[in-house]
């Protein structure tokens, strides 16, 4: 099983990377938020939505058809294909990212104006068109890098262009800060442009010194017929356009929701903001170890899928999913006991610790369902997990519309509940049944929240007895250390995680590796 182990060795260290980068992104958005107000994070949000409308148009599914046509062709042993499916990719982004950034810039004042319904978010619009052929061209390096397994390069262009989207935030905010909101959503989206365009010239420059080095038929140069691009792409972009447009309508619905419900044009873009630019980046935080398994889960599905190795396939699935349970129930936990000190550590005053521990409950659903999403997609499920967010995405839309009038925030609350649940129950129905796997619902389950309730429990006693205030940055860490180290001992004396576990994890890190260790 040895490659097996390559796989996740990869995963740790790309988790790694993500988690650092993941973390300074929590700590700029931090600074940007306590800098430009609650009401200001609202109005980004709502560019925000347009913005993903626009990469989606951009992209096109192209990702992950790169992904998957690439590696089936490793998997056929024929390099010949590989360069066919990037000249054709690249033509693809040409064309969808320029379609994109013409589109966004020529509608930007009807879309700001009548959509958003407010005018100052037009000027952002227009300076992140001008990213949009950038951001597709990307996409399709990054494809291509994480399907021959070199995933690694494309989180290094991803930490400089954060560096470099972070060093052009702070600096424009100083310059367009004093000419009000409009100018400080400006200076947020012309930093992140920047940032965009210099990374697909790195990552352009990493698939160029790729090509001039290692070419592109080092395998057996047997030709066979891949996959079409179209075949693969534009299912998933038709479906990608409809969720995407019903997820920019549901942001453009909610600021007038909340108004409908009592509160002010800019109250309601302070509760907006407060929920889904402070609140959910923290919850979502801990989600960059899943999905950085998620990511390399495509290809290595993909290439198993392709050479029918069924048995291998089970083991990463089943493996994956467990890993995943468990750990997004211990960061539940953790941040259902800790959520007023880790709002107010991180936003003083906000009010987001009960933002928090609202949406904590529905951490293991969404990390979960981050998995199974990744699982369906390499087995070549794309379609039906792009349908199932369709379905998500409209029943969003008439929840926000129905509840936010009647119930102000908490309807939106509801609505996140009801809707990542739905998701979750049917990918997860799908890609059980597909796979051939069950899940052990006492073990990867019942167990791990009876631990994480137990170490949350002995950790908040030693504080209460202790007398010692968990207020302050140090002392949360601390404290949320301590609770992981009892959560993890806990895990272990429970058989949550057993020997075989841990000596599978242990035969990742040394280089002496028994033959036979494949884990349960």
């Amino acid at each position: 099983m040895r490659r097996v182990r390559s796989f996740f060795l990869n995963a740790l260290i790309l988790t790694a990377v993500s988690f650092i980068m993941k973390a300074v992104g929590v700590i700029f958005n931090v600074y940007v938020s306590n800098r430009v107000g609650a009401e200001a994070m609202g109005l980004f949000a709502l560019i925000s939505g347009v913005y993903g409308f626009a990469v989606t148009l951009a992209t096109s599914g192209i990702n992950l058809a790169v992904v998957r046509l690439v590696s089936e062709a490793l998997g056929r042993e024929d390099g010949s294909a590989v360069k066919r499916i990037m000249r054709r990719a690249f033509i693809y982004c040409l064309f969808f990212g320029s379609l994109s950034m013409l589109l966004t810039y020529f509608l930007s004042v009807p879309i700001g104006a009548h959509l958003l319904g407010d005018e100052r978010t037009v000027l952002s619009l227009r300076i992140f068109a001008v990213s949009l052929p950038f951001i597709s061209l990307s996409s399709a390096l990054h494809g291509y890098f994480t399907a021959v397994r070199k995933a690694y390069k494309n989180a290094l262009v991803s930490m400089g262009e954060q560096l470099i989207k972070i060093f052009t935030v702070a600096l424009l905010l100083g310059s367009f800060m004093p000419r009000g909101i409009e100018y400080a959503c400006v200076a947020l989206v012309l930093g992140g442009a920047i940032s965009e365009v210099l990374s697909c010239a790195c990552i352009a420059a990493l698939w160029g010194i790729e090509r001039l080095l290692h070419g592109m038929n080092t395998c057996n140069g047997r030709r066979s017929e891949d996959g079409s691009l179209l075949a693969v792409s534009l299912p998933v972009a038709f479906s990608a356009y409809a969720r995407s447009a019903l997820i920019t309508l549901e942001h453009a619905l909610i600021p007038r929701g909340l108004e409908r419900s009592g509160a002010s044009h800019g109250a309601a873009l302070a509760a907006y903001g407060t929920l889904s630019g402070m609140a959910f980046p923290i919850i979502m935080f801990p989600s960059a170890i899943i999905y950085s398994f998620a990511g390399l889960l495509v290809p290595e599905l993909a290439e198993c899928r392709e050479r029918k190795s069924y048995t291998q396939i089970r083991y990463i699935a089943s493996r994956a999913l467990q890993l995943s349970l468990i750990f997004a129930i211990g960061v539940a936990g953790i941040l259902i006991s800790f959520s007023s000190q880790i709002g107010e550590a991180i936003y003083p005053g906000m009010g987001v610790g009960r933002y928090i521990a609202l949406l904590a409950p529905l951490v293991p659903v969404m990390y979960a369902d981050g998995a199974v999403d990744a699982i369906l997609k390499g087995l070549g499920f794309q379609v039906f997990s792009m349908n199932v967010n369709i379905l998500d995405s409209i029943l969003s839309v008439v929840l926000v519309a129905l509840l936010l009038p009647r119930m102000g925030i908490r309807g939106y609350i509801v609505t996140i509940f009801v809707c990542e649940i739905l998701n979750a129950t049917l990918s997860m129905t799908r890609a059980l049944t597909s796979v051939g796997i069950g899940v052990k619902i006492f073990r990867w389950i019942f167990r791990p929240i009876a631990c994480i309730a137990g170490a949350a429990g002995i950790t908040r006693c030693a504080i209460y007895f202790s007398r010692i205030s968990a207020t302050s940055p140090l002392l949360l860490t601390i404290f949320i250390v301590l609770t992981v180290l009892i959560y993890l001992l806990l895990l272990c004396a429970t058989d949550s995680l057993t020997r075989d576990d841990i000596r599978w994890i242990c035969e990742i890190f040394f280089k002496k590796r028994s033959e036979n260790a494949s884990g349960t």
